[in-house]
Parts: C-alpha cells; sequence; structure tokens
C-alpha cells in the first residue's frame, strides 16, 4: 500500500481486479474513495469521468461515450445513475456551433441532445471540462491544499515551483463550456501535462486506466500537502492567537444557550436549521489575529461559497459573556444582523444583471462565535451540516494560502456572477419541493415505545429532524435504527429531572440550532384499585406524566421564545383524562391534570405564537411498551377478560369498532402540526369512538 501523509490511499486491487474491465464500475469505484476524504473533495463536489466505448442502441456500432458526474450528485456516494452518459461524437460537434463566451449558457441545454442514456441524471455545467480533454478518465476535485496554492496572488508562480513542468495553470474562468475549450487547448500545447491548476478553484488530473488517475490525483494533492507542510513550520497561523477558547463543556453551554437566539436571527426570511461545530480547525481561525481581516474577504472555490455565502458573520460577542438575558443579547446582536444582511442587499444591488434572479435570503449562513466556535443554517440539517464542512475547508485554504503567500478572495463581481448565475437558479429550481415540516426541529419523549417511534417516523417523512429520547437506551436505540444520519438524535434522559430535561434542550439547541415542536409522548402506566395503590404508585405517576410534562413545556416556552417565531407543544395524554373507569385513580388523575395543564398553557402561550394542543389515545395495545407489563394485566382483570382478548375488546366497545394504532396517534400529531396551524387549547381524541370521552 502507498504511504501519503496528507491523503488516504484506499484502493483495492483485489476489487479492482473483480469489476476489471468495466470502466463505468472503475469510475464509480474511484470517485467513492475520492469524495470518502473531505480533504480531497466537499459533499457535491468536484467531479469524474471515464470515456468508453459502448454499442449504440439504433445503429448497432460501437460508439464512444463519457461518463460524467451529474447535476447534484456526490462522488462519495454516487452511484450509476448519478452519472450522465452522453455521445462524444456529437459533444465534439458542438464546438463548431459555439458562438463565443458571451453565448456559452446556451450550450448547457443542448448537452441534453448528446444524452446516450436517456435516463440519465442532468448533466452539470462542468461536462465540458471533462469531454474535451483527450482522456480517457478525469477528476475534477477541490483539495483545500491545491486551492490554497490557487487561491494565492502568486498562485501561477507557486504552481511551477511546487509541480514544475507536470502541471498547467489558467487564470480564473467560471466554469463552463468556454474553459472546457481552454483546458484543451492548454494540453494540445503541452501534451506532457500530468495536470492542470485552476486559479481559485480547483484541480483536473487525468489517467489512462482508472487507477492511474487515482494515483495521479493523490501525488498532486499530496506534493501540495508537503508544501505547505513546510510552510505551516515557519510561520504562525493566521497571524497567531488573539483570544483563548473556553474549555470544552463551557463552549458547549455558551453555545447552546446562544444557538435559538442566533437560528432566530437568522430565520427572519425562512426558518432555518443549524449545526455546531467547535474543531481544533475552526477554533484556530476564530480565536486568531487575522479573523476580522479574512473573513470579509470571503471565500474563493466557487462551490464554497455557494454553499456558505460569500461571506460569515462573526459575532461581537466575547466568549464569557452572559448570555442568558435573552433580551440584552438580541438587542446587541439585532444591529450586527441587520448590518450584514443590508451589506448583503448592497453586494446583491451593486452586482446584479439586468436578467439576475431576485434576490436571495440575505441572512448569513455562516455566524462564527470567537472562543466558541462555528454556527451554520440552512434548510434541514444535512445542508447546515455540509456548510460547516465546506466553511472549514475554506478556513484551510486561507491557512494554506497565508502561509505561502497572501490569500485572495474571488471578486465580488465574479462572485454574484455564480451565485446568481441562471444556470445555478435552474440547478436550484429543480430540487424536490420542501415537506411540509421542513425547517422544523421537534423533541420526541418516549420515542423509544411505539408511539413515540411512530411520532418519530411521521414528523421526519413529513421533513422535520427529531431529537429522539427514552429513558431506557436499549428501546431508544432500536427504535432509532431504522432513521437517517441527518434526520435524528438520540439522548437517554429522565423527564422527572430538571438537569436531565436542561440538557435534552442544550442538545436539541447544539444539535439544530433550537426547538419548534415538543411532542411529550413519555407515559407509565400503573391500574390499581384505590385500595391497592400505594404511595410511591402515586408519586411515580404524578413525577412522570404530570411534573415530566410541566418541566418540558417550561424549558421549551423558553427555547422558542427565545427563537421568537412560536411552536408547539402537543402532549399524548389519553382517554382517561375525560373518562372515568375502575381502578385508575392513579393513572386517571395524572391524565386529567395533564389535560388541564396543556389548556392552562395554550391560554399563557398564545401571545408567543406557542400552541399547545392534546392527542387522547386509547387503548393502543399494539406496539405498545406500556401494554407489555403488568397494565395489561390490570386492566384485563378490571373487565374479566384475557390479555390477549384485550384488543378486540377495546375494539368492540367504540363506535367505530376500530383497533387503535401508534400510527394512528402519529397522523393525528402531523394534523395539528401541519393542518390545524390555527388552533390551540383543543384535543383530538384517537379512540375509535368513545362516547364519553367526547370532550363537547
Amino acid at each position: 500500500m502507498k504511504k501519503y501523509k496528507h491523503v488516504d490511499y484506499l484502493w483495492d486491487k483485489r476489487y479492482e481486479n473483480k469489476i476489471k474491465n468495466n470502466e463505468v464500475e472503475l469510475l464509480i469505484y474511484r470517485s467513492n474513495l475520492l469524495g470518502r476524504d473531505l480533504r480531497i473533495t466537499n459533499f457535491g463536489g468536484g467531479n469524474t469521468s471515464c470515456k468508453t466505448i459502448e454499442v449504440d442502441p439504433l445503429t448497432k456500432q460501437n460508439t464512444e461515450v463519457m461518463y460524467v458526474k451529474g447535476s447534484g450528485g456526490d462522488i462519495g456516494t454516487i452511484r450509476r445513475e448519478g452519472f450522465a452518459a452522453l455521445y462524444m461524437e456529437r459533444l465534439n460537434h458542438m464546438r463548431t456551433i459555439y458562438r463565443g463566451l458571451k453565448h456559452e449558457d446556451e450550450m448547457v441545454a443542448l448537452y441534453k441532445r448528446c444524452l446516450f442514456d436517456l435516463d440519465s441524471k442532468a448533466p452539470s455545467i462542468d461536462t465540458a471540462l471533462h469531454a474535451f480533454l483527450p482522456f480517457k478518465h478525469i477528476d475534477h476535485l477541490h483539495p483545500d491544499a491545491v486551492i490554497a496554492v490557487a487561491a494565492t496572488t502568486d498562485s501561477r508562480k507557486l504552481t511551477k515551483e511546487i509541480w514544475g513542468k507536470d502541471m498547467g495553470w489558467l487564470p480564473w474562468q467560471r466554469p463552463g463550456f468556454d474553459l472546457g475549450i481552454k483546458l484543451y487547448e492548454l494540453v494540445e500545447k503541452n501534451p506532457n501535462l500530468r495536470g492542470i491548476i485552476l486559479e481559485g478553484h480547483g484541480l483536473f488530473t487525468w489517467g489512462d486506466t482508472s487507477y492511474d488517475c487515482y494515483n495521479n490525483s493523490l501525488n498532486a494533492i499530496e506534493k501540495a500537502g508537503l508544501y505547505l507542510e513546510k510552510a505551516f513550520k515557519k510561520k504562525k497561523s493566521f497571524g497567531g492567537k488573539k483570544i483563548k477558547s473556553l474549555p470544552k463543556k463551557k463552549r458547549e453551554t455558551q453555545a447552546a444557550i446562544i444557538a435559538p437566539i442566533i437560528r432566530g436571527l437568522c430565520s427572519g426570511k425562512n426558518q432555518m436549521v443549524g449545526h455546531f461545530t467547535d474543531d481544533k480547525r475552526v477554533l484556530e481561525f476564530v480565536n486568531s489575529k487575522e479573523l476580522n481581516n479574512l473573513a470579509p474577504l470571503g471565500t474563493s472555490c466557487p462551490d464554497h461559497f455557494l454553499r456558505t455565502k460569500i461571506k460569515p458573520l462573526v459575532l461581537n460577542i466575547k466568549p464569557n459573556d452572559n448570555l442568558k438575558d435573552t433580551i440584552k443579547i438580541k438587542e446587541r446582536l439585532n444591529g450586527l444582523f441587520a448590518k450584514y444582511r443590508k451589506e448583503y442587499t448592497l453586494y446583491y444591488e451593486k452586482h446584479k444583471r439586468s436578467n439576475s434572479p431576485d434576490m436571495r435570503d440575505p441572512n448569513p449562513v455562516v455566524v462564527l462565535f470567537p472562543g466558541i466556535g462555528m454556527f451554520t443554517f440552512a434548510k434541514n440539517k444535512q445542508t447546515a451540516r455540509v456548510a460547516s464542512e465546506f466553511y472549514i475547508n475554506a478556513i484551510n485554504v486561507m491557512k494554506g494560502a497565508e502561509a505561502i503567500s497572501t490569500y485572495k478572495a474571488l471578486p465580488l463581481q465574479e462572485a454574484f456572477d455564480i451565485e446568481y448565475w441562471l444556470l445555478e437558479e435552474a440547478k436550484l429550481k429543480r430540487q424536490p419541493k420542501e415537506k411540509p415540516l421542513s425547517r422544523r426541529v421537534a423533541i420526541v419523549t418516549g420515542a423509544g415505545g411505539g408511539i413515540g417511534k411512530a411520532v418519530t417516523k411521521k414528523l421526519i417523512e413529513e421533513g422535520a429532524v427529531v431529537l429522539m429520547t427514552d429513558i431506557n437506551e436499549e428501546n431508544l436505540k432500536e427504535a432509532a435504527k431504522d432513521f437517517g444520519k441527518d434526520s435524528h438524535k438520540i439522548l437517554v434522559s429522565d423527564i422527572t429531572k430538571s438537569k436531565s430535561i436542561e440538557k435534552l434542550f442544550s442538545t436539541a439547541s447544539i444539535a439544530f440550532g433550537g426547538v419548534d415542536i415538543l411532542v411529550d409522548s413519555a407515559g407509565i402506566a400503573i391500574s390499581k384499585t384505590l385500595e391497592d395503590t400505594e404511595e410511591k404508585d402515586w408519586d411515580l405517576l404524578q413525577d412522570i406524566l404530570v411534573k415530566g410534562q410541566f418541566l418540558l413545556a417550561k424549558n421549551a416556552a423558553i427555547t422558542m421564545k427565545k427563537q421568537g417565531f412560536g411552536g408547539d407543544i402537543i402532549n399524548i395524554v389519553s382517554k382517561n383524562a375525560l373518562v372515568s373507569g375502575p381502578n385508575n385513580v392513579g393513572y386517571g388523575t395524572a391524565k386529567g391534570a395533564q389535560l388541564h395543564m396543556s389548556r392552562l398553557l395554550a391560554a399563557e402561550l398564545g401571545q408567543d405564537k406557542i400552541r399547545v394542543n392534546v392527542v387522547n389515545p386509547d387503548a393502543v395495545i399494539i406496539g405498545s411498551k406500556i401494554w407489555e407489563g403488568k397494565w395489561a394485566e390490570g386492566r384485563a382483570k378490571a373487565y374479566g377478560i384475557k390479555v390477549s382478548e384485550l384488543p378486540a375488546f377495546y375494539a368492540k366497545r367504540t363506535l367505530l369498532n376500530e383497533i387503535i394504532l401508534p400510527s394512528d396517534i402519529a397522523k393525528a400529531v402531523a394534523a395539528f402540526l401541519i393542518a390545524l396551524k390555527k388552533s390551540t387549547g383543543n384535543i383530538i381524541n384517537v379512540d375509535g369512538g368513545v362516547a364519553p370521552a367526547f370532550p363537547r
């Protein structure tokens, strides 16, 4: 195995032999290996290609076909369907009808007429950059170490110094058809080149085989990494340290306190989901002497600023400041955010073209807090996390560029022309429609149980991100295993303990920026006669059902008020809150308290646009953790039947004669959140129709 210091060599020759002679499978393999290393390229960034011979389905003759990453794909996870397959003959013919730089955008629509596979992913604007280079396998990557060289005032000179005659260099130009021609012309004049540096942008490398291309890419990146490594030993990063970071736990405490406030300020136009990191690379930058000089310059690589905006917002708060006075902190930050929005608006107005799309959200995506870390905000958790990764790449680029020369950001007009490029706008419009609960953050208690898991599943399906919590870690992990990485987070907690609840909301604030939805599904059931009910039974029911709901609602209200755009509290109560039954004094009393507390909270919190509603289930036996224990035995005994007869018994006593499932409760929760947005203090019974439980 080859040894590198600044990239990971991951190629497995045994796997290569299994797929040998299948150029497309080798392309997929190479792409996935390159995309796994964020130092090489970001999520969704870069593109790879190969040219191979296929049989034309019409002529039955051999024809050359190029497979290249399609629009919006990610090479780290790409599969065959993520590539566009195009006839090389048609792509080459496009050069004969090209009308020049002013008309290059019209060429993108013609890529569709070059498709070999009609089910291909939409071809990207980088298609021509691969098509015209006379090589079988090509990588276009955005390695931090290489862009650090490309984004300096001495980029051309450094390229020659590091790579010698092996590497070509082209000045900055927006990706497109014309740049594809310039790449071809440079190689035609210099046939011995092994790669090309694009100023401020990235790296092109190639090879006769997929393996050769992979090695060529790693070698080129490694040379840049080694060059930077020597430079870092001679010069303090970012001019040295200006302030000192707080200890880890204190950083997280401060981040959790301020995150909902920042989220509220970033959500002036569209509600956002957040991500926080105190990665050592971030702290080195935000604590440095050069922070206030470098951050306003913005990023250089188009892939970076399309995800992060051209520049971040730096908070004017000290790491040790008291952040608990929400009103004062908001007063300090309001002006700062207003200034950012004004500057972004001026940037738009100054650089817009006659046909530019309307101005997008002027709020920052990246917020830097010296001594604490970095927040990023976007429409969902994945996009916010990826924006964070991209800005860390930008930090790496600035660090490297300053170590070997002077960092050079992209000119603002060039940046604007990419950010508001009509082709980029068309790409945004192709994205799927957002789901009803997109941009919303939920906490679901009792998430390890049947109802809690069903509610979590429904919220995620509708677009929300969920912090799942339960006191039983095993149940919680089992419930969460079906949900994707960026859709949820789990945390074991005891809702009867104030500190545990505070940690729950702090975790949600750090993980997602705050909380919009609280669904309290945590429950316990004890069925005993009055004489058999012990004081410990009473206390346990009151603690979990009543005290727990109170503590959750209190912390939810605090977080939601910080954000300033309202929220939803939905309590899963019970038919027993309305109906009297035998052997039920402790449980029924606690459920009655839950119901009335919900009405009291609705009356108090309405002025803050925080809605409080109740879902009353009954006899949710299938999938329920409660019904696995003595509660089922107690209820069966109360009605003089066997435990196995309970589902049918409860169904028969309803007006609809229906068995109630956890998913039915989840649908009622979703109804409050999606369809009944002007409802508060209300109850939805999901019990199949129990007349004594009619609330009115």
